[in-house]
């Protein structure tokens, strides 16, 4: 039974969400410096261009995409498997997604411990 004023656990729309894992992280062979510029439909508010020289802005992206990418030739576009596992303990995800990606991969789940 949920709290008072609080949703039922896995109920929320990140727990319920689809998300999209690669099969292989040496498929993600993304882009690995300059600037970038995300297609709308993954990034539809704000700036949707990346510089990936800045720590916060290629954070951003990886979050952006491993949150909004519902296809695997999403991650695989945008995302660069070394790049993954270096940031993916300091990745601000949803809960799901994360153990989603951990389960498959467990470099990332050692990674974050």
């Amino acid at each position: 039974m949920a709290a008072a004023g609080k949703a039922p656990p896995g109920s929320s729309y990140a727990e319920q969400r689809p998300y999209v894992v690669i099969a292989n992280l040496d498929d993600l062979q993304g882009p690995t410096a300059g600037v970038v510029a995300l297609d709308r439909r993954l990034h539809w508010s704000g700036t949707a261009s990346f510089d990936l020289d800045n720590p916060l802005r290629l954070a951003s992206l990886y979050e952006t995409v491993l949150r909004e990418a519902s296809h695997p030739e999403d991650l695989a576009r945008w995302l660069n498997g070394a790049i993954l596992i270096r940031l993916w303990p300091d990745l601000v995800l949803p809960a799901q997604l994360r153990k989603l990606w951990e389960s498959r991969f467990g470099q990332l789940r050692q990674t974050a411990a």
